[in-house]
């Protein structure tokens, strides 16, 4: 019975070595963020220049820091519940009108970002705190923590709604940083300290697999602007080698996280005495270049399936080598984070799109996207074979 439940009646209820399944609330609440994440990849590419990037990168670390929160707060709270499901229902509401104004956060409508953001943050972490029991003080007292953070930085927020131009970036620059700073600090907050590793304690399993989705819908973005805009274009030779390039380069994508990788999380933080403490790094930290790679992936897709002939511009260039750079980039330092020790595939895999880059403006677009698709296909194939050597070699001995 939930109400027997010794963390809180609204709390998950803990099996011992079975992980928690991501409800069927959770992936409903995930399609919000289908939408989000297609407004930052379409907004960075009609304001594709150094100022426009800075506002992109503002707006995307803003709405994974929402999405995460939220998976750790739903890996507590039992989202089987009705208020649970509720309070998620209203972060769909408000996650709404956050995409929705992503396009012109910048312009007229930051405010109504700000409002949003501020209370989905604020609001969701309340909720939490009003959750939790007396009795459990620690993790109370972790609420307060977050709460007080929270609250600082949703007041930067809407100050920056308010204001206009370089004030409003800049507000929100100090907002987002204070934000990604906090689980490093360990939320300090005055007379309460440093919140302690046991009350960040998570259902492993539950965070691997949470993370892992919201990778899926990267890739998904990925194909569906792959497959939009080649679906508008006259098909030619050129632009159809284009779409079978930019889907190859998703599938690698896939392969390099999930078919090792994921696994390697999944097991490691299920077994993990510190749970909490892996969690923040390798899921709430080390996963956004994994998102952020990807998302410039489709961004690249969509210039080279417009414009596969004569050579690549800059734009071109920062997206089809940049994306999955800083995607090779996040994926290396995950799997270090769970496994121990850097994936040579992959760092060989960043030296070539580091060497390619060098002289990827002589190319076509459509030479520099098959590239850079081979080099991820590469990376794939060599890190599957050298841990299935492992693998055999383990089982040998």
């Amino acid at each position: 019975m939930a109400a027997d439940n010794p963390h809180g009646a609204m709390f998950r209820v803990i099996v011992p070595n079975q992980h928690s399944r991501v409800t069927f609330v959770e992936l409903f609440f995930d399609l919000v963020f289908v939408f989000a994440v297609t407004q930052i990849s379409h907004t960075l590419l009609h304001h594709f220049t150094p100022l426009g990037a800075v506002h992109v990168a503002v707006l995307f670390l803003a709405v994974w820091w929402l999405w995460v929160f939220t998976a750790w707060v739903t890996n507590w709270l039992n989202p089987e519940l009705t208020p649970v499901r509720l309070l998620l229902f209203a972060m769909m509401l408000g996650g709404l009108v956050l995409s929705t104004t992503i396009p012109t956060a910048f312009e007229g409508r930051g405010l109504w970002f700000a409002i949003a953001y501020a209370a989905m943050q604020v609001g969701r972490t309340a909720f939490w705190l009003l959750a939790t029991p007396l009795h459990r003080t620690a993790v109370r007292h972790n609420a307060i923590r977050i709460l007080t953070w929270l609250s600082i930085s949703a007041a930067l927020w809407i100050a920056g709604g308010l204001a206009e131009g370089e004030r409003r970036l800049w507000l929100w620059i100090a907002a987002v940083t204070w934000e990604y700073i906090s689980p490093a600090a360990r939320f300090w907050v005055p007379k309460l300290g440093f919140s302690s590793v046991e009350a960040w304690a998570v259902e492993g399993g539950h965070m691997a697999e949470r993370c892992g989705l919201f990778v899926i819908i990267a890739l998904g973005e990925a194909i569906i602007v792959n497959g939009a805009t080649f679906a508008e274009l006259e098909w030619t030779a050129s632009n159809i080698l284009a779409f079978v390039s930019a889907l190859v380069g998703a599938i690698a994508m896939w392969w390099i996280y999930f078919h090792k990788g994921a696994e390697a999380g999944l097991e490691r933080i299920s077994k993990s005495s510190e749970s909490g403490r892996l969690a923040r790094l390798a899921y709430t930290y080390l996963h956004m270049p994994i998102i952020a790679g990807i998302i410039l992936t489709a961004v690249s897709n969509e210039l080279v399936l417009k414009h596969p002939s004569g050579h690549s511009d800059a734009r071109t260039v920062l997206s089809t080598i940049g994306g999955p750079l800083v995607f090779l980039i996040g994926t290396i330092l995950f799997k270090h984070a769970v496994r121990g020790f850097l994936q040579l595939s992959h760092g060989i895999g960043i030296i070539l799109l580091l060497v390619l880059w060098w002289f990827a403006s002589e190319l076509s677009p459509l030479w520099l996207s098959m590239a850079t698709s081979a080099i991820l296909i590469v990376v794939a194939v060599w890190e599957s074979v050298s841990l299935g050597s492992k693998v055999e070699e383990a089982g040998e001995h």
